[in-house]
């Protein structure tokens, strides 16, 4: 093989892999091979390797440094995908390297290249597939594919949001059509009452582990059902039936089609429940048994993990809309219409109840967890009515507590750090507390500094996005030219970008808005505040929130202490966790499950600032990070805003400023670093997905596989 013609299949193996894109030295080769068109094409290595023509190939060839690199990637690539490598899953979790588990999620926020995501969800569930390959873990995911994906948002000059929708090239992404032992793409069928859904199937790699996404744009398909899996989280409460039961019924038939075993199913939220019907209908199918029997198998293998509190969460649809889709479905288990639709209802003998999806989760799994202990409590006080003669602990539902991805989230720069003092198997080594424990021999200004250079880079990200955002839109001169001058990087900068759901209550600070002018604008000590977030396109109290945000960082007063960048993403929020001092978190309690954004930060150097709710009401311990308010709950939401305000206003003035701008005669503020290293100690082990993993495998997965074999007849 030719040089230039080794060097393209080494970078088309590498870009066809989503590994790349956790893997620091594989990431700066791709964004050196054409640093512009990394950059414009939301840092997609496929595009990368597919615009290198073959004189710049041939060219490329003949460099050796570049070559040994582009084979260290490639070698490391294979090392990594041996079957022999020594793995933690290899020890505690051999049975399921045989019976994988088959993991089922709306959204998947793998990279900004794949754009098949919305928030926090798809992040978690990236976050888990992307885990589970590093530790050798055997896991198919399975969602959908979004072809418009979520959404691109734009902002107009009046503050109002706009959702853009644009086609994803398919050339562009690293996906592979699935095809069957005629050389045809691999189809599924989803009946429904009064026609079929047909869908296609595509094959991400994301390390060990594979992801197959459903599209349903195919021939045989209705300009409806086509257009289905176009977008994430749009259309009527039709779309979203269909789209789920194409997601259940059309995963577990993918699966199938795949050839794959699982030996366990678990359910990332609601939207995926349909699944275990189907699974339920095939179990009749190959044993002969009744529908309750086949159910309890299948209870026996299912996980159920729930994601939200909050009511409007749960997708719920009434009897007719079941009629009209899962009619075929109904008699093929055998059930009558009040037993069907019964599975889903909290009162199953109630006529006029609607079908819900999460309650058919909890019905159909025998292993149902929420994401925080304090979204335990709140999970098993809700739903507790499912189990009427259970006290309200004694409601089967667990909690496995969020994590992140450590090798997506943390910087290279503090990569670097942990590594040269935490030590260099530290990667392996992420749920060990003892290890965590070793932050503190590391020099305060080594490690302050390390965290000034991660801000300076946000900073100069920052003016890039705003002022590019503000010359698009024909904003005048001087607010062009303010935008690449805004925010100084040696000021305390808090972040805050998330979903813009009114209940996150993204414009809090702004309640008392002369105070919040006091802080930002102190010439001595002052305050910053980088947003971003999206508000969905139906929910116009979120955008009103969102508009509000974005016309505080147009004024003239505050324009230089206020940015808002555009259209958040992975990539965005990447840049924000990785370099501000502080992360704002202010739902109101107890209605955020768990949020993983402050969990990313932490690992950056940055602190978390966060009313309790989530995860930070287990996490903080009065010394690693800060709390807004005491943790109890008002029960009128305008007081609570009130007293979340107020405790907001006086953490920052009275701990947050003060504490940061304390400096010693090196001008390090050691009380600040100090508060840094604990929040690194005290959290780094706990909340990574390694352990949030690993817990899953323990109490989940293996259990679950170990009560039958889930063998499907071929």
């Amino acid at each position: 093989m030719l040089p230039a013609e080794k060097l393209k299949t080494q970078l088309s193996d590498l870009s066809m892999n989503l590994w790349w894109s956790w893997n620091p030295a594989t990431i700066k080769l791709f964004r050196d091979l054409d640093p512009d068109a990394f950059r414009t094409s939301k840092h997609n290595a496929v595009v990368v390797t597919k615009g290198l023509s073959p004189d710049k190939l041939h060219e490329l060839s003949q460099d050796a440094t570049l070559r040994a690199r582009v084979d260290r990637a490639h070698r490391e690539l294979r090392a990594y995908l041996s079957p022999t490598a020594n793995t933690w899953a290899a020890t505690h979790a051999a049975p399921l390297r045989v019976r994988p588990v088959a993991y089922l999620s709306a959204e998947f926020g793998i990279h900004e290249s794949l754009p098949i995501y919305s928030g926090g969800l798809g992040v978690l569930a990236g976050d888990h597939v992307k885990t589970a390959s590093d530790l050798g873990l055997s896991l198919v995911a399975v969602g959908l594919f979004y072809r418009e994906s979520y959404f691109r948002q734009h902002i107009d000059r009046q503050g109002q949001q706009h959702a853009e929708y644009v086609n994803l090239p398919m050339e562009a992404l690293p996906t592979t059509l699935l095809r069957g032992e005629n050389g045809e793409p691999l189809l599924i069928e989803v009946p429904m009452t009064h026609e079929r859904i047909l869908a296609q199937v595509w094959q991400v790699n994301v390390g060990r582990n594979r992801l197959l996404l459903l599209d349903t744009d195919v021939d045989g398909n209705s300009d409806d059902s086509r257009r289905l899996t176009a977008r994430l989280y749009f259309g009527d409460q039709r779309v979203r039936m269909r789209q789920e039961l194409v997601l259940g019924i059309g995963g577990i038939r993918a699966l199938r089609a795949a050839g794959i075993d699982w030996g366990g199913l678990h359910l990332n939220e609601g939207h995926s429940a349909f699944a275990t019907l189907e699974y339920v209908r095939l179990r009749m199918e190959m044993t002969g048994s009744d529908f309750w029997t086949a159910a309890q198998d299948v209870a026996q293998s299912t996980v159920f993990t729930t994601h939200t509190p909050v009511d409007a969460g749960h997708d719920r649809f009434p009897p007719q809309m079941v009629d009209e889709h899962l009619e075929p479905l109904r008699r093929s288990l055998g059930l009558s219409r009040d037993e069907f639709l019964g599975l889903g209802r909290i009162r199953p003998q109630d006529g006029a109840e609607s079908l819900c999806m999460t309650v058919l989760a909890f019905k159909m799994s025998r292993y149902a967890n929420a994401v925080s202990a304090l979204h335990g409590r709140v999970t098993r006080k809700s739903w507790q009515v499912l189990w009427p003669h259970h006290r309200e602990d004694e409601v089967p539902v667990g909690h496995i507590t969020n994590g992140v991805h450590v090798r997506t989230w943390v910087a290279p720069a503090m990569q670097e750090l942990y590594s040269q003092h935490i030590g260099p198997d530290w990667l392996d080594r992420l749920a060990d507390p003892s290890m965590w424990a070793r932050i503190e021999s590391v020099y305060d200004a080594e490690l302050w500094e390390t965290h000034r250079a991660l801000k300076a880079s946000l900073v100069h990200f920052a003016r890039r996005q705003v002022s590019a955002q503000r010359r698009r839109d024909g904003y005048s001169e001087d607010l062009v030219e303010s935008a690449t001058r805004a925010l100084d990087p040696d000021a305390l900068t808090i972040g805050f970008a998330r979903r813009f759901a009114t209940y996150k209550r993204a414009n809090l600070i702004f309640s008392d808005m002369e105070r919040i002018k006091r802080l930002l604008l102190d010439a001595d000590r002052p305050v910053q505040l980088v947003f971003s977030g999206k508000a969905h396109p139906a929910d116009r109290p979120g955008q009103d929130v969102l508009r509000n945000v974005y016309e505080s960082s147009l004024s003239a007063e505050l324009r230089s202490r206020i940015i808002f960048i555009e259209d958040y993403d992975i990539n965005v929020g990447r840049h924000m966790v990785q370099g501000v001092d502080v992360w704002l978190n202010n739902p109101r309690r107890p209605q955020e499950a768990s949020g993983t954004s402050g969990q990313k930060v932490l690992l950056n150097g940055g602190l978390n600032m966060s009313v309790l709710d989530g995860w930070w009401a287990e996490a903080y311990d009065g010394m690693n990070g800060f709390a807004i308010g005491d943790g109890l709950t008002h029960v009128s939401p305008a007081e609570q805003d009130r007293r979340d305000a107020e405790g907001l206003y006086r953490t920052l003035e009275r701990e947050v400023v003060p504490l940061y701008y304390q400096r010693d005669a090196h001008g390090v503020p050691s009380g600040w670093v100090a508060r840094i290293k604990r929040a690194i100690r005290t959290m780094g082990w706990r909340f990574n997905t390694d352990r949030m993993v690993m817990d899953y495998t323990r109490e989940c997965y293996l259990p679950a596989a170990g009560t039958q074999s889930c063998a499907m007849p071929k």
